[in-house]
């Protein structure tokens, strides 16, 4: 079991969702977060609004995926929210609690 978390433009969250709605998910989390990468303090429109780019709204979409499909849910986020733009997002999968071995007991 892995956690996959999409970090996504709020525009694109819905369409990313709908095209998960068929994958083979666990379990779903999705929340509103603010943050920035490298582009710093450049201005880019989103919609129709312009932002500066210190704090740019976002959104988390946090999954469990099985193993054996994790790629398969990363190649469907990243084939509807990859725009080529600076500001796209990020993909980042891990490991879940229940694949790290706990510490012995003292």
């Amino acid at each position: 079991m892995k956690e996959v978390i999409a970090v996504v433009k709020p525009f694109l969250a819905e369409r990313v969702l709908e095209a998960l709605r068929r994958a083979p998910l666990e379990a779903c989390t999705v929340r509103e977060v603010k943050g920035f990468g490298r582009q710093k303090s450049y201005l880019d429109q989103y919609g129709e609004s312009e932002y500066s780019q210190a704090f740019l709204p976002k959104v988390e979409i946090q999954l469990w995926v099985d193993d054996a499909r994790v790629a398969e849910v990363v190649e469907r986020i990243t084939a509807v929210a990859r725009t080529g733009r600076m500001g796209d997002g990020k993909i980042f999968v891990l490991p879940t609690v229940a694949d790290v071995p706990w510490p012995a007991a003292d």
